[in-house]
């Protein structure tokens, strides 16, 4: 079988030839590029009595163990720890490669070398971002900057985008991954883009100004900032009837999120705007989208590249691995990544409908798919409701609970201290931004039931604001990313003074399972 049918048919093979050739590309990555050059992996096989060849199909796979952010921490003992999952070429090694020696005779020495730099030296990175603990980069060779280039390109075309049409790029301007896939995708797409910077960088007003004076067709970034632009844009009377798509990451899109966000832009002008969701997450090093569906259809869930990485879906308590169609924790293996290196990588995201290698029904692609909902460990926190214990509280339905429900514009949860007192019980004020003139008091009413039927918990209070007052509050301009869940208790992470991004989850989606918050019971 030709070994590089699956990167020339990545979007068109059945299943058992994905994963058989999938089984045979990660053997030669491993014999290749891998074990001859990260110290931790080599380590790691030989400690498990384990070689490439002992990985012959994707389900001798579950024999390597996992690697988990813990792993990559620094630590007195390890005080550069990612420095282990660095590929650092060995010259004795690919000198005496046949390969190495064919390309000398052919070509030259030069040449050589120049290739071999390409490909493993590292020339950029990005990072995760150190909500929870210090930013762990992820670096990048000329090689994977050529697949970022490569995934952005497939992105778009999942997307349904067109050359002719002019991108806004309104992610955050930092060494974080949707903002760079984003730029380096469109180029090797061939659309313009204009990239604002986000919120901190333009500003709202700055923004506005450029949806104004570019007119695009495409909007793309987190989906609480575009929501944010949007709304006041339609305060502003401003028009955006061009607009086609938004394409959103960083943080899930609810329902709701689409319904108010295509609403928002029927109101610029702009009628029958697709809205597509992104997710990816730094260790990765790339993005996965949807592809258009109409409004009244579930989406088509993420559309995976099979010959750049392999993703399991896991039991999150038990590791074993998951039937298709079954819910269970992401886990990512890339296929030919330099630089920073990371193998059956768990993210700590749940995706309640698995995987399935079914055609998309919307575009007809075969291949992988990532469909459901997304949930994140970050978003169960341990409240202290009362004085005798702690409670675990799953956040993650927030945003299916609250931009689902009619009347709600934008919103915050703040978890505090009662009386601001560190030795009082936790208190839960939502705050909210109305719209469509709904009555206080229904809304009100509407808004504890559900957050109870959800959470199992009460909230103390909620505080109504207006667009200027919940801008404020989310940070928007002053902060990386917005804030829909801030922690004010002693040693909470977010506030003032933490950083603001997400998504891992970077959740481009920015993904949470990367960037965990974790929470004693009084903290």
């Amino acid at each position: 079988m030709n070994p590089h049918l699956l990167s020339t048919q990545w979007q068109t093979l059945p299943e058992p030839v994905i994963r058989r050739l999938q089984a045979r590309k990660l053997q030669r990555y491993l014999r290749d590029v891998v074990l001859p050059f990260s110290a931790h992996y080599r380590e790691l096989f030989h400690e498990h009595g384990l070689a490439p060849d002992s990985i012959r199909s994707l389900h001798d796979l579950q024999r390597l163990p996992f690697t988990s952010k813990a792993d990559l921490l620094n630590s007195p003992d390890h005080p550069n720890r990612v420095r282990d999952f660095l590929l650092i070429p060995d010259e004795r090694v690919l000198a005496h490669r046949p390969a190495t020696i064919l390309n000398a005779l052919l070509h030259g020495r030069a040449r050589v070398k120049d290739g071999f730099e390409a490909e493993f030296r590292p020339i950029f990175m990005t990072s995760t971002t150190g909500r929870a603990a210090d930013p762990i980069p992820f670096l990048y060779s000329r090689h994977d900057l050529e697949n970022l280039a490569l995934t952005g390109r497939r992105t778009f075309a999942v997307c349904g985008a067109e050359r002719p049409w002019r991108l806004l790029n309104l992610f955050p301007y930092a060494p974080h991954l949707a903002f760079w896939q984003t730029h380096y995708g469109g180029a090797e797409f061939g659309v313009f883009t204009a990239s604002t910077g986000g919120g901190k960088v333009a500003g709202t007003d700055g923004n506005l100004r450029f949806i104004r004076k570019l007119d695009p067709d495409v909007l793309i970034g987190m989906p609480t900032f575009i929501y944010h632009v949007l709304n006041q844009a339609a305060e502003e009377g401003a028009r955006c009837a061009n607009l086609k798509r938004i394409v959103l990451g960083g943080e899930k899109v609810p329902d709701g999120m689409r319904r108010k966000l295509r609403d928002l832009a029927a109101d610029l002008g702009a009628k029958n705007v697709d809205i597509v969701a992104t997710y990816g997450f730094t260790e990765s090093r790339m993005a996965w989208a949807e592809c258009p569906t109409p409004p009244n259809e579930s989406p088509s869930g993420y559309h995976l590249y099979p010959d750049l990485g392999i993703i399991e879906i896991i039991d999150p308590h038990s590791g074993e691995v998951m039937l298709d169609g079954q819910p269970g924790e992401i886990v990512f293996t890339p296929l030919d990544a330099r630089g920073t290196v990371v193998l059956r990588y768990r993210t700590g995201d749940i995706i309640d409908g698995g995987i399935t290698y079914e055609p998309c029904p919307h575009c007809g692609r075969r291949l992988p798919r990532l469909v459901g909902n997304i949930s994140r460990s970050s978003e169960f926190k341990t409240m202290q409701l009362d004085k005798i214990k702690g409670t675990l509280v799953d956040f993650n339905q927030l945003e299916h609970v609250l931009d689902d429900l009619p009347g709600v514009g934008a919103w915050q949860l703040e978890l505090r201290k009662r009386h601001d007192d560190p030795l009082e019980v936790d208190e839960l004020v939502l705050h909210v931004q109305k719209s469509n003139g709904c009555d206080d008091a229904r809304l009100m009413r509407d808004l504890h039931n559900r957050f109870v039927a959800q959470t199992e918990v009460h909230l103390n209070r909620i505080a109504f604001h207006d667009a200027t007052e919940m801008r404020a509050l989310h940070g928007v301009g002053v902060q990386i990313k917005e804030q829909k869940i801030v922690d004010h208790r002693p040693n909470g992470r977010t506030g003032p003074g933490a950083n603001g991004m997400a998504h891992d989850s970077e959740h481009l989606a920015h993904r949470a399972g990367g960037d965990e918050v974790k929470l004693k019971a009084a903290a």
